[in-house]
């Protein structure tokens, strides 16, 4: 039976998918170059990618993960692959596929893995679904007052009860080795996630969290955990940028203090002495909170996926 790719043009790229995922995988590791591009006009295309609907019966809302496959997948039929989950797919997704592929080109840095991109709702502006979905309360910040806000929990339910078990009975997954990687409110969804069921990832990398929103209640949230737990087993790797900062002419954020919150909220953790943690966090230089988005990815890889040496 012929297969034909889902084309799916998000934030200026092509997602070519097969309807078959034996198909999709023995693509995932076929050059782009061999295949080559479809001419006369057509979408740009990330070939060997692939586009499921994913859909969540509670909301009514339906969404789409992007999936990349690593190379070595349809030649290794009895191998599991850790999976990397990350938040706002339309962008994030074809940056951290690039990233993966060129840190190994001169040997393997970072460990092949799953990805698999979270993508908005179909048919809303993205901005609508990321205030609605990666936030912990209905407090938005004055400046998106109009914009639903608040539904982190039932999000994270969808993830817990949809999006996990379809990747997990699908592909090849190592249950045991997901990673949830978010940046700014996504950064904030990782956290909620992390204090509210640690359980559902073994590392969490929050990219220059929100940590400010509603007056800092992620601090409140960890507080809240920390009352009933004695344990945190997580890997967690913390971004920002250095600008990220009041005052400074490319913070790019609100006139809060982001450097500052990503310190005081890793002192806290450390605090805790959680015997199952590890955490670490990196201030780069140079970088706001528009442009630390391909640095931090990267850094983060490295961190969370190292290849064995």
């Amino acid at each position: 039976m012929r297969s034909f790719p889902i084309i799916l043009t998000v934030a200026g790229f092509c997602l070519a998918a097969c309807s078959d995922p034996s198909v999709a995988a023995q693509s995932a590791s076929v050059p782009a170059a061999q295949d080559g591009q479809r001419g006369g006009g057509a979408p740009y295309e990330i070939q060997g990618s692939q586009v499921w609907d994913v859909p969540d019966p509670v909301s009514g809302r339906r969404y789409q993960v992007f999936v990349q496959l690593p190379a070595s997948y349809a030649a290794t039929p009895e191998r599991r692959y850790p999976v990397l989950y990350v938040t706002d797919a339309d962008y994030a997704f074809p940056i951290l596929r690039q990233i993966s592929r060129r840190v190994n080109l001169n040997g393997p840095v970072v460990e092949e893995f799953i990805l698999v991109g979270l993508s908005y709702a179909v048919g809303e502006d993205g901005r609508a679904s990321r205030n609605r979905d990666y936030t912990p309360t209905a407090s938005g910040p004055s400046s998106a007052r109009a914009m639903l806000h608040g539904g982190g929990a039932a999000y994270q339910t969808y993830l817990a009860a949809e999006v996990l078990p379809f990747i997990d009975a699908r592909f090849r997954t190592d249950p045991s080795r997901r990673v949830l990687l978010g940046h700014s409110y996504g950064g904030l969804l990782a956290a909620q996630v992390m204090f509210t069921q640690p359980e559902l990832f073994s590392g969490y990398v929050l990219g220059s969290p929100s940590l400010w929103f509603d007056q800092r209640h992620m601090f409140r949230m960890e507080a809240d955990y920390a009352r009933d737990h004695r344990n945190l087993a997580a890997d967690v790797f913390i971004y920002i940028g250095a600008y990220e900062t009041p005052g400074d002419s490319r913070r790019n954020t609100d006139d809060v203090d982001m450097v500052g919150d990503v310190r005081a909220f890793e002192q806290m953790l450390r605090d805790r002495a959680y015997p199952g943690l590890t955490i670490e966090s990196q201030v780069l230089e140079d970088e706001d909170h528009l442009t630390v988005a391909p640095n931090g990815f990267t850094r983060a890889l490295m961190a969370v996926l190292p290849a064995s040496q």
